[in-house]
C-alpha cells in the first residue's frame, strides 16, 4: 500500500479516462455532486487485479495501492505518505489535468517495483491483456507529478491529518 524503495518505478496497471462524474473532486472543490460515476468494466477489472495478484505471488512488485476515491493523485499521495517516500512522476495521458488527477476510473492499480521487474509485470500484464503504464519513480521527498504538483510529502501527510 506504500512505496518501499527509492529507485522502484511506479506503474499503473489498467488506464486513465477523462471520467470525473460523481467525483470528490467535483464534491469538494466545485461543490457540485452532479454526472454520473465511472462505469465498471468487469472484463477489465479482472484483467487488472488478476495481473496485479500473479505479480503479487511472483513476488516482483515492492506495493500495490487500488486507484479509487480522490483518483491517482490521492492514490500517489497516500503511496508516499505511508511509506515516506517522495515521487517524481511525467504522466502520458491525452486527458484534462483534473480528470487525469483526480477522475475515479475503475480498475486501476499503483504498483511500485524494482526495474529490473517491469519485463517480467509486462509478461504477466500481457498474459491477462491488462494495459500498465509507466508513471515514474519513487525518488525525494516531495510528491511532484510533471508541472501539476510539487509538495513534500511532510506537508501532505499534515493535511491528511487535519482531515
Amino acid at each position: 500500500m506504500s512505496f518501499k524503495n527509492d529507485g522502484d518505478l511506479i506503474v499503473l496497471i489498467g488506464e486513465n479516462k477523462e471520467e470525473i462524474g460523481g467525483s470528490e473532486y467535483l464534491k469538494v472543490f466545485h461543490n457540485i455532486e452532479k454526472g454520473l460515476p465511472p462505469q465498471i468494466d468487469l472484463s477489465l477489472e479482472k484483467s487488472a487485479q488478476d495481473a496485479c495478484r500473479e505479480s503479487i505471488q511472483a513476488g516482483i512488485i515492492s506495493s500495490a495501492h487500488n486507484c479509487a476515491d480522490g483518483g491517482l493523485a490521492v492514490t500517489l499521495a497516500e503511496c508516499c505518505i505511508k511509506g515516506k517516500k517522495g515521487a517524481v512522476l511525467e504522466i502520458d495521458a491525452k486527458i484534462r489535468n483534473d480528470a487525469l488527477l483526480f477522475g475515479e476510473t475503475q480498475s486501476r492499480i499503483v504498483v511500485s517495483l524494482p526495474a529490473k521487474n517491469l519485463d517480467s509485470l509486462k509478461e504477466i500484464a500481457n498474459k491477462y491483456e491488462a494495459p500498465i503504464q509507466i508513471l515514474g519513480k519513487v525518488e525525494g521527498d516531495n510528491l511532484k507529478i510533471e508541472n501539476l504538483i510539487d509538495i513534500e510529502v511532510e506537508q501532505l501527510k499534515k493535511a491528511w491529518e487535519r482531515e
